[in-house]
């Protein structure tokens, strides 16, 4: 009788129960983005917070082109755009994850550890951008500046959420707790 699948799912479901904890550096996959004193690299570090990113834009994207079109007012529409932004982002994380075979339960756990500090910072740094530049709230989708503060706030919590997402992996936090299912 063939116990492969079996395995599999045990695996995953062990894993699912350490949240938090990094594979050890025998995982050919997460050795490579160590160095040799145990720190977290730089490169690691950025393709999380792209993942991260790219489900916060398209949420804070998708979001601001709503309340903006429907003529919501700067507050509802900045809690609709964080609202998709975070449903985005787990999203992304939510499909990897059950599509490397955790259950649904396992996989919100294992998303809510993997991204909310990531997206939190994200959004509080994107959206405290667009709140700073002047007249930036008030713009409308076809004006210059509703763009320009959209993806200079992507840019700059890109700079900001890299180093808070390295120092998390670099504790088995955050993103580090997926590459177990990689």
């Amino acid at each position: 009788m063939d116990h492969s699948a079996h395995h599999t799912e045990a695996s995953a479901h062990e894993h699912a129960s350490h949240a938090g904890h990094v594979p050890d550096a025998g995982h050919a996959h997460h050795a490579e983005h160590v160095h040799a004193d145990g720190g977290t690299t730089w490169s690691m570090a950025a393709k999380a917070t792209l993942h991260c990113l790219t489900g916060c834009a398209i949420g804070e994207i998708l979001g601001m082109v709503i309340g903006t079109a429907l003529a919501w007012g700067n507050a509802p529409t900045m809690v609709l755009a964080i609202a998709l932004a975070f449903f985005f982002g787990y999203s992304f994380t939510l499909y990897a994850v059950r599509k490397a075979g955790l259950g649904w339960k396992a996989a919100i756990k294992v998303a809510l550890a993997a991204d909310t500090v990531s997206i939190a910072v994200m959004e509080a740094v994107d959206n405290g951008i667009i709140a700073l530049i002047p007249d930036a709230m008030d713009a409308h989708l076809s004006e210059g500046l509703f763009w320009y503060a959209l993806l200079g706030g992507f840019v700059i919590a890109f700079l900001i959420t890299t180093p808070v997402n390295k120092w998390m992996i670099g504790r088995g936090k955050g993103h580090a707790v997926v590459h177990a299912y990689h």
